[in-house]
């Protein structure tokens, strides 16, 4: 009873506004100041933060001057009075301090490797941003098979941050690219299975913006159907295919069985797969996606051979993997923050990780697999 009283006092002694640091929940707003070309510009970002029905926390973002269509955020943590959010749809995130009254944090927002400062002050009723209603863009039909109508292909600037792909609205971009990435990604290869061709494929870089001739937005693979047009269209690609023996790392089922869970949403909804990052730390994280679409997102992003799906899992699955990189493995990430080698809470190599919270192996071995040789390309023409 002693020991229980003592515990009591303990606690109804720490002041009012440590108590109130713990509760990061409610409705945090502030604005990012980022610079381009034309100079800088304000984005206000919005983020609320609730708790789940496990009491763990979730939360939505929100950038209202650009899209207000809420992204959820993949993790969010309390640690004392360090905040972490990680957003893998927009590989982002956000780290900061509570203050001891509970009402900012101070922080910094990491994105494509720029880092920018970003304080939060907690909103109320009266001193909330309206967010504006998303406009919703309709789904493209799963059965269209989209070209571009009209494509603008420009080079990118030498100062533009790490590149890739995305949709603004019914448009298709991609943004500071070479033509070797968008092969990759059109046509799910690995560098290794690319042969032939010019340099420049490798180092001249371009932004591109295209419109589909299928009204919606295109799912992924509509996409990269749009992109290989554009290859062949402007580039003038032309290759032909054949098998060749190539070191790969084949993915394939422990004998104690595979750990993902099946997904439980719509199964005609599109596939996700993304790459989170934290300090020394990669993030893996799949929504109704299938097991080709994590073989084809790891050897685009990470690993430095072809990777072929071997399980014989045909299934949708939701998943969150995490593992500590190698230097090798974060190039196409522009580099991570270092972490903390001696953090006991680390988590392990992509193998280990692949075999602990997944059930699944990556085996070094060889297989037959395609193999692009290229046998034209040529600079794009003009727009």
């Amino acid at each position: 009873m002693r020991g229980l009283l003592l515990s009591i006092f303990a606690f109804l002694a720490l002041p009012g506004s440590a108590l109130l640091a713990q509760n990061v929940t409610g409705t945090w707003q502030g604005t990012l100041k980022v610079n381009g070309t034309n100079g800088s510009v304000d984005l206000r970002t919005v983020m609320k933060i609730s708790r789940a029905d496990n009491e763990s926390l979730k939360g939505m973002f929100y950038s209202i001057d650009q899209d207000p269509t809420p992204v959820a955020m993949t993790s969010i943590t309390l640690k004392g009075t360090a905040v972490k959010v990680s957003l893998v749809q927009l590989n982002g995130t956000f780290d900061g301090t509570l203050s001891g009254d509970g009402n900012t944090i101070s922080g910094k927002w990491t994105q494509g490797g720029r880092v920018l400062p970003l304080n939060l002050i907690r909103a109320t009723d009266q001193t909330a941003w309206t967010i504006p209603d998303p406009t919703p863009v309709p789904i493209m039909p799963s059965s269209a098979r989209p070209e571009f109508t009209v494509a603008t292909i420009k080079p990118s600037r030498p100062d533009a941050p790490r590149g890739g792909y995305g949709f603004r609205g019914q448009d298709v971009t991609t943004t500071n690219v070479t033509v070797n990435w968008m092969i990759k990604l059109a046509y799910n290869m690995h560098a290794r299975q690319i042969v032939g061709g010019p340099a420049w494929l490798d180092s001249a870089k371009y932004d591109t913006v295209g419109r589909p001739d299928t009204p919606g937005q295109p799912s992924r693979d509509q996409m990269k159907l749009m992109i290989q047009g554009l290859l062949a269209d402007r580039f003038q690609l032309k290759f032909h295919i054949e098998k060749r023996e190539l070191p790969v790392y084949a993915m394939v089922v422990l004998k104690t069985g595979a750990k993902i869970t099946p997904s439980a949403g719509d199964p005609n909804a599109f596939p996700g797969i993304g790459f989170g990052q934290g300090p020394g730390v990669l993030s893996l994280v799949g929504r109704n996606t299938t097991l080709d679409g994590v073989a084809n997102g790891l050897q685009s992003n990470v690993l430095d051979k072809p990777v072929v799906n071997q399980t014989g899992l045909t299934g949708r699955y939701d998943f969150l993997l995490r593992f500590t990189p190698d230097p090798s493995q974060v190039a196409n990430f522009g580099g991570l923050a270092p972490g903390n080698a001696a953090d006991p809470d680390a988590p392990p190599d992509i193998f280990s990780a692949f075999e602990q919270q997944l059930g699944l192996k990556l085996e070094s071995t060889k297989a037959f697999v395609d193999v692009m040789v290229i046998e034209k390309i040529e600079r794009p023409s003009e727009n």
